[in-house]
């Protein structure tokens, strides 16, 4: 029988169930290795090469998953990257300030570790406060009884994350990405054609003609016709660039192919798929302005669409990283410190200091949020949620996802690449074993995203996994069944050896049509109180590089309103008591 057992965490509060499949519930979050030549150095394969285990640092199993990795794209000379890159030595350029200021961070995800680092690269002193014991808000992950780790999500990295590429290279640690072949695949299992794949191969030529060459090369999903007709409904946005993409954010995906009178069979073949890995969501719901982003990104960008894989679990391999590099330079970052309220001044807005659940007290010049929207509305102080500027995201609230991880007694035929699956409930899935060096094995591990989830969130682990199997069914046509997968004795099947349930019933903010004009800025109407997330304002929206990048931008705030002694002078120091 699979080995199961269930660890719940509501709003970032674990306690044990059980001890036997995991299930990791979160409400919210707050926000191996080693073993891997440097970029560029590596050998050109076709996606799909496996290989051997080997001893790593960290006290991690290193193996050679990952040997067709390809080099390292030379992203550096575009305009996003440089953009970038600019803004990262812009804190660094800053003044050094007489007094710096002592910033209290929320969260510990990849906002608030991002606002700790460009503080500490302007000369302030930031202390984060994450309330649960493990870093990486929605890109946590977690350690089972064997060592095997299990993750909030399944995160890829894209060349067009400039701000996140940057951030790798300031780090020193863009070894730690794993370069996947050019290309975008597709399942073809619920075109009739179980254990098939299309594919989209990018060529190495400039953007946009790659991406062009790619669509038309491909004539297993849309016929000649239906790619005109999609071509055709693009013009506008190719035409009027962003502005015309940021006008769209009223119109559902479904909405606006009807209004450009693109085909159905458009929708059913790409942009369901693609709804859901990009916002955990269908079309009809989804705004038509993330889809336009990130083709916008994909299709002016050469490397824009590219994939990586970390190298392992993010918060040991990027997250940890970062919290060196704040400590280094005299940040702190602090765990399980969950925040009760804000106690304000005598003029009932400004932060006087945050008061925690243990009693204890924080005390900063200047304060950022980083948790999800959900938290941040429970959070506010009466008085704040009168002013129109936090009245504006009442709208705005998280995602439910699910995120699966299952280990088989074998090793399954896969490709060594991110996948759509286009199934009814799996968004997108990736053999692990193959894909990353920490998680390399001679037998497979799926990490799995079930999308949409709002109609399973609640229900047990036994429920989703079995659901989950019937689609790997389809998927994995003669190597699983889902009958025979958790069955006694032998099979000429895939068994699973134990599996992994994380449900978020709030992940990123919910990009639903509509809501882009009510995301609010980092900036606030508070003096000392700053904002950051995936659901504040920037253009690379509910994505790890939305969330990076607006941290940043939060940080950049604060220097600004420093320099502009905007911030009010209490002569404070931050503290903060440690558990």
């Amino acid at each position: 029988m699979a080995k199961v057992g269930t660890r719940r965490t509501t709003q970032g509060t674990g306690r044990r169930a059980s001890s036997a499949a995991t299930t990791t519930v979160h409400a919210t979050g707050s926000g191996r290795f080693g073993f891997a030549r440097r970029q560029g150095q590596g050998r050109r394969h076709r996606c799909g090469d496996g290989g051997r285990r080997n001893k790593g640092q960290d006290g991690f199993v290193l193996r050679a998953a990952g040997v067709g990795d390809f080099p390292k794209p030379d992203f550096e000379e575009l305009e996003t990257f440089q953009e970038a890159k600019a803004l990262s030595e812009f804190f660094k350029k800053l003044p050094r300030p007489e007094k710096p200021l002592k910033v209290a961070v929320i969260g510990a995800g990849l906002a608030g570790l991002s606002a700790a680092k460009y503080l500490t690269d302007a000369g302030h002193e930031p202390v984060v406060l994450e309330a649960r014991d493990v870093l990486g808000g929605k890109v946590a992950a977690w350690q089972d009884e064997d060592g095997d780790w299990y993750e909030t999500g399944l995160h890829i990295f894209f060349g067009a994350y400039a701000n996140m590429m940057n951030l790798f290279a300031e780090l020193d640690i863009e070894d730690r990405l794993q370069w996947k072949c050019h290309s975008m695949i597709f399942s073809m299992a619920s075109q009739g054609k179980p254990g098939e794949f299309s594919r989209f191969d990018f060529p190495e030529i400039p953007a946009p003609w790659n991406g062009l060459v790619a669509i038309l090369r491909n004539n297993d999903m849309l016929t000649f016709t239906e790619k005109i007709q999609f071509g055709l409904g693009l013009l506008p946005a190719i035409a009027f660039g962003q502005k015309y993409v940021d006008e769209q954010d009223g119109l559902s995906v479904t909405d606006w192919m009807k209004k450009q009178n693109v085909p159905d069979r458009v929708n059913d073949e790409v942009f369901i798929a693609m709804s859901k890995a990009l916002n955990f969501c269908d079309p009809d719901e989804l705004s038509m302005t993330v889809v336009l982003t990130a083709l916008n990104r994909f299709l002016q960008e050469r490397h824009g669409s590219k994939m990586a894989f970390l190298d392992g679990p993010p918060n040991t391999r990027l997250c940890q990283p970062m919290v060196d590099y704040i400590e280094a330079r005299g940040g702190k970052v602090l765990m399980n410190q969950r925040i009760k309220e804000f106690q304000l001044m005598e003029d009932n807005k400004t932060v006087d200091k945050l008061v925690l659940v243990d009693g204890s007290e924080v005390e900063a010049d200047a304060y950022i949020s980083t948790a999800p929207v959900d938290i941040l509305k429970l959070l506010m102080p009466d008085s704040w949620k009168q002013m129109q500027f936090f009245k504006g995201f009442e709208g705005l609230e998280g995602i439910p996802v699910i995120n699966i991880h299952i280990w088989f007694d074998r090793k399954l035929s896969t490709v060594d690449h991110l996948l759509f699956s286009r199934s009814p409930l799996l968004s997108v899935y990736a053999d692990m074993s193959t894909t990353c060096r920490g998680y390399a094995d001679d037998k497979s591990m799926l990490e799995l995203v079930f999308a949409p989830a709002k109609d399973y969130i609640g229900r047990s682990d036994e429920d989703i996994i079995e659901a989950t199997m019937k689609e790997l069914e389809r998927l994995f046509p003669g190597e699983i069944s889902a009958s025979e997968a958790q069955s006694e004795g032998s099979s000429k099947y895939a068994k699973i050896v134990k599996y992994h349930v994380v449900k978020t019933p709030r992940s990123v903010y919910a990009a639903y049509a509509g809501t882009g004009e009510i995301r609010p800025t980092q900036k606030t109407p508070i003096d000392n109180f700053f904002l950051a997330g995936c659901f504040t304002k920037q253009k690379y929206l509910a994505s790890m590089e939305g969330a990076l990048f607006s941290g940043k931008l939060a940080a950049e705030q604060v220097c600004i309103a420093s320099e502009n002694n905007v911030i009010p002078k209490v002569n404070k120091e931050a503290k903060a008591t440690t558990v």
